[in-house]
């Protein structure tokens, strides 16, 4: 096939689970579905390997029912609850009532018109957790079984790997040694250990495994996120520097990181981090379609949620990193610390520059809320719980809701210390307040 060429499966058969009788569309809903359809089209003709993920979730549908409860089912199934079960579920929902799709179709519409990182109604569709949830409600059904055809992705490209810097080197040497430790304490873990970390010959070789097999799904499969993440990989090694360095970071940062094979196998803020920074050189490649749909993957499995235009240095710590947001626009400089449940996000559905500064070396506690255009100088800090709306100046705290500057703001007092790096979240409170519970 031509380097390009989109060709969709011929002889694909996918039998009808169930004889639900859907309704007309009315013609505004018509409008969108079509819209939908020509949005994947474009997509899989820019990014043939979305193309097959395209085909099988929106392509081969006859109606916005019978995608979305395909894209459901798959989303929502697991090795108990089969994904046949849930189509028939959601499909037979859906045809029953009418006012199920108008809903659908008007939070299509809200995202479109109310959120500028929204693309496309296919993105919302096929990317938009909040979206997808929505339509979960009052589903009821039969039980029916169908069977799913499945579609071969041949190897993209034959990956060229740069040589490791020394300490690049060393760290992976040190993974290796400790893969092979545990192997011998753990008999159990052997073969997890020798197909993720041991039998490959780089750092890159594995981490892309790894993710590959953290984050495919039943239409967009692991072999194709290898090939994808190990030419990204290869083709950058600033992306390899940074994935070291994020190692270090949590090593050094975190007590309860035992060593550097954990922090790559275990720690899903480490692994979110280095994904994301595969969405992003697709982004600014013009390859969106793809970076959206790993963003939309990565979401789905770490609950770390980063735009993938967001710009993200290296040495980062995202600690336990449960629901951190960062938006489109924001940017994060080096060796920053954020824990979980921290949001950098705009202030309404205003376009542009939207989103916070974050300075080299900033600590960001838990629960922290960073709204707007704001510059969080280097080295600050601000206090778990903050919500913070204006800059905050270098080497200071902010802290409360709304954050106020430790010492007040003619005269804040000021650390010499990098927070990022130091990890100390309670220096402030002498001088923050007297009354200590």
């Amino acid at each position: 096939m031509p380097a390009g060429e989109l060709r969709y499966p011929s002889s694909i058969s996918c039998p009808q689970i169930s004889q639900a009788t859907e309704t007309p569309m009315e013609e505004d809903e018509a409008w969108v579905w079509a819209q939908i359809k020509a949005e994947a089209r474009r997509d899989a003709e820019l990014e043939p390997a979305l193309a097959s993920y395209l085909y099988s979730t929106i392509l081969s549908h006859s109606s916005l029912e019978r995608s979305l409860a395909f894209h459901l089912g798959n989303k929502l199934c697991s090795s108990t609850l089969l994904s046949t079960l849930l189509y028939d579920l959601f499909l037979n929902t859906f045809s029953s009532d009418p006012s199920l799709r108008a809903a659908a179709v008007a939070d299509l519409r809200a995202a479109r018109v109310r959120d500028p990182a929204c693309v496309s109604f296919s993105h919302c569709l096929l990317n938009y957790k909040g979206f997808l949830a929505c339509q979960l409600k009052d589903a009821a059904g039969r039980k029916n079984p169908i069977s799913f055809f499945r579609l071969s992705c041949p190897q993209i490209s034959q990956a060229t790997e740069t040589p490791m810097e020394e300490d690049e080197a060393w760290v992976w040497a040190q993974i290796k040694a400790e893969a092979r430790r545990d192997a011998e304490l753990e008999p159990a873990l052997a073969s997890y250990l020798y197909s993720t970390i041991l039998s490959h010959s780089s750092l890159e070789r594995s981490l892309a495994f790894h993710l590959g097999n953290k984050l495919c799904s039943s239409t967009l499969l692991s072999t194709l996120l290898y090939d994808l993440f190990l030419n990204t990989f290869s083709s950058d090694p600033s992306l390899r520097a940074a994935a070291v360095a994020d190692l270090r970071a949590a090593r050094v940062r975190d007590p309860a990181c035992v060593s550097f094979s954990h922090c790559l196998l275990n720690y899903k803020g480490f692994l979110a981090c280095q994904a994301h920074r595969v969405a992003h050189k697709l982004w600014t490649q013009s390859r969106r379609p793809l970076a959206l749909a790993l963003h939309s993957r990565i979401s789905d499995v770490f609950a770390v949620d980063i735009h993938p235009a967001a710009k993200i240095g290296k040495g980062i710590l995202l600690d336990h990193a449960t629901g951190v947001v960062i938006g489109e626009t924001a940017v994060v400089g080096n060796n920053v610390s954020i824990l979980h449940h921290v949001t950098l996000g705009g202030t309404g559905k205003a376009c542009g520059d939207r989103h916070p500064k974050i300075g080299d070396g900033v600590l960001i506690g838990a629960g922290a809320t960073i709204l707007g255009n704001v510059k969080i100088g280097e080295g600050a800090k601000i206090g778990a719980g903050s919500v913070v709306l204006i800059d905050v100046p270098p080497r200071t705290t902010a802290v409360g809701n709304p954050a106020r500057l430790v010492g007040g703001k003619e005269k804040p007092s000021r650390h010499e210390e990098c927070p990022g790096e130091s990890m100390d979240h309670t220096s402030f409170i002498s001088e923050w307040s007297d009354y200590i519970i």
